[in-house]
C-alpha cells in the first residue's frame, strides 16, 4: 500500500492547486480524480469552455454587427459552423487539461484515476481504473459541485439541459429558455443569442445577478434588453415539460398570473450543489452541514483533525479562484505555516459582454450594516478608449468610507471589467483610500481610467471628464 503525507480527492482548481503547493512544500502527495481528465468542472465543463464559446460568439457578433462601422467589408454572408466552434472549444479544454497533467508530473504528484472514498480517517479506497487503497496522513476533500435543479424538473440532457450539455450542442437552438438569471445562465444565454437563438431568461428574484450590486444588475438588464433578450424577472417556475422536440415552461409572474413559454431547448441554471456522492465521509467521521457542505473551521479543517475541505464543497462563493486560494491555505497550514484569506477580497465576475465584476461590499450591504459611505461613479462612454473600441456600455462605481475614505467596495460593468477588477483588489488589500487611487497615474487611453475617475468622484464628489 502506498503511503502519502497528503491525498487530495478531486482535481479541480482547488484540488490540483492544493496538490502542487503540498508538493512544493516537500510533502509526498497524491491526487485522486474519478474522470479521465484532470481539472474538474472549471477546466472541463465550466469556466474554460464557456469562455471559449463566449469569445467565438463575440467574434461572430462583431463580424455581423460591427465590422462595417470599422470599415471592414466581408463579401457574402457570415455563417456559423457550430460543429467547428464546439471543436475549437474542446481543443482549448484539451490543451488546458494536458497542462495540468504536465504540472502533476513536474511536481512528482501521483495521480489515481477512480472514485476516492474513505475507508477510515487515514485510508482511502479507489474504485476505478487505478483501483486499490492508499494511506494518507492528511486528506483534502476537493470534490466540488454539480448543477442543481428543481424537484419537478426532469433533466433529460437532450432538450432539458444543464450547462454541461449547453457547451456541446450540435445545433443552434431556435428558442432557448434559460431558467436562472445568474452567472451561468446569462453567459450561456448570451452565447446562443449572439449565434441567432431567441433567448428567454426566467428569474425568480426581482432582478438578474441578484447577489451583486443593484446598479450592475440594472445596467446589464438594459444591455440584454437592447440585444432583444426576453427578460422575465419575478417569475416562479411551476413546471417544465418536454413535448416531442418542444419544451413548455409554465411560470407565475409577480401578479400571480400564469405565463407560458415554449422553446426547443431549456437550460436549467439555478445554481450548483456541493458534491460528496460516493465519498463515504461517514466512515471517516466527517460531518456535513444541513446544506450538504463539508463542515469546516476557519482553517478549513473538518471535525476530524487530519481531514480538510476546500472549494465548492464548503461554504462560501462557488468560484474557481476562491477554491485555489483555499487549496494554498490548506497546504501551507498542513506545513505549519499561518496563511490567511480575506474572503471580502475575493472578486466576483460575470463574463458576459460587457463584463461585470465586483469586490468588497455592495451599497445594500453597507446600508444594512449602518456604515456611512460615499459613492463615486464614472460612465464608460466618457472614456476615449471606450469610444475607440465601441464599448460604451457600463460604469465603474467606487464605495468609500465616509469618514476615512478607505475603499469598501468596487463595482464595474464594461469592457475588460474581469481584468480591471484586479486593480481594485490590490487597492483594497493595501487598504487604499479613494484619494490614493485617484492620484495614481493611469495610462491613456485605457479602460482603467474609469477606476481613477470613479475614485476621484468618491473623493471630491466630481470627476475630471464628466
Amino acid at each position: 500500500m502506498n503511503s502519502y503525507d497528503v491525498a487530495v480527492i478531486g482535481s479541480g482548481p482547488g484540488g490540483y492547486v492544493a496538490a502542487i503547493r503540498c508538493a512544493q512544500l516537500g510533502m509526498k502527495t497524491a491526487i485522486i480524480e474519478k474522470y479521465s481528465t484532470l481539472g474538474g468542472t472549471c477546466l472541463n465543463v465550466g469556466c474554460i469552455p464557456s469562455k471559449a464559446l463566449l469569445d467565438s460568439s463575440h467574434h461572430y457578433e462583431d463580424a455581423i454587427k460591427h465590422f462595417d462601422a470599422h470599415g471592414i467589408e466581408i463579401p457574402g454572408d457570415v455563417k456559423v459552423n457550430i460543429e467547428k466552434m464546439i471543436a475549437r472549444k474542446q481543443s482549448v479544454v484539451d490543451q488546458t487539461t494536458s497542462g495540468i497533467d504536465f504540472l502533476m508530473k513536474k511536481n512528482k504528484i501521483d495521480v489515481y484515476e477512480g472514485v476516492g472514498s474513505f475507508k477510515d480517517a487515514t485510508h482511502i479506497t479507489i474504485d476505478g481504473k487505478d483501483a486499490g487503497e492508499i494511506e494518507a496522513k492528511n486528506t483534502i476533500i476537493a470534490t466540488g459541485s454539480k448543477p442543481s435543479s428543481l424537484p419537478f424538473i426532469n433533466i433529460d440532457k437532450e432538450r432539458i439541459i444543464t450547462s454541461t450539455e449547453a457547451l456541446k450542442l450540435k445545433e443552434i437552438p431556435k428558442h432557448m429558455i434559460v431558467i436562472g438569471g445568474g452567472v451561468i445562465g446569462l453567459e450561456l444565454g448570451q452565447v446562443y443569442r449572439r449565434l441567432g437563438s431567441e433567448v428567454s431568461i426566467v428569474e425568480y428574484m426581482d432582478r438578474i445577478i441578484p447577489t451583486m450590486d443593484a446598479g450592475l444588475s440594472k445596467e446589464l438588464n438594459k444591455v440584454f434588453k437592447k440585444a432583444k433578450f426576453k427578460m422575465n424577472v419575478s417569475h416562479k417556475v411551476k413546471s417544465v415539460e418536454r413535448v416531442g422536440d418542444e419544451v413548455v415552461v409554465k411560470t407565475d409572474n409577480k401578479k400571480g398570473e400564469e405565463v407560458e413559454l415554449r422553446g426547443d431547448y431549456c437550460l436549467v441554471s439555478v445554481g450548483r450543489r456541493p458534491y460528496t456522492d460516493g465519498l463515504n465521509v461517514e466512515a471517516a467521521g466527517v460531518k456535513l452541514t444541513d446544506r450538504g457542505q463539508v463542515e469546516t473551521n476557519e482553517h478549513l479543517q473538518t471535525n476530524v483533525s487530519n481531514i480538510y475541505a476546500i472549494g465548492d464543497v464548503v461554504k462560501g462563493a462557488m468560484l474557481a479562484h476562491k477554491a485555489s486560494e483555499e487549496g494554498v491555505l490548506v497546504a501551507e497550514t498542513i506545513a505549519g505555516q499561518k496563511p490567511h484569506i480575506d474572503y471580502n477580497l475575493i472578486p466576483g465576475v460575470v463574463y458576459t459582454w460587457p463584463e461585470v465584476a465586483a469586490v468588497g461590499k455592495t451599497e445594500e450591504e453597507l446600508k444594512a450594516a449602518g456604515i456611512a459611505y460615499k459613492t463615486g461613479q464614472f460612465p464608460m462612454r466618457a472614456l476615449g478608449r471606450s469610444r475607440a473600441s465601441m464599448d460604451i456600455d457600463g460604469f465603474v462605481k467606487v464605495l468609500a468610507d465616509a469618514n476615512t475614505d478607505e475603499i469598501l467596495g468596487v463595482h464595474m460593468i464594461g469592457a475588460r471589467a474581469a481584468d480591471m477588477i484586479a486593480e481594485a483588489v490590490v487597492a483594497m488589500e493595501y487598504r487604499a483610500s479613494a484619494e490614493d487611487v485617484s492620484r495614481m497615474s493611469h495610462a491613456h487611453p485605457t479602460f482603467t481610467e474609469a477606476i481613477k475617475e470613479a475614485a476621484l468622484a468618491a473623493t471630491d464628489d466630481i470627476a475630471l471628464h464628466i
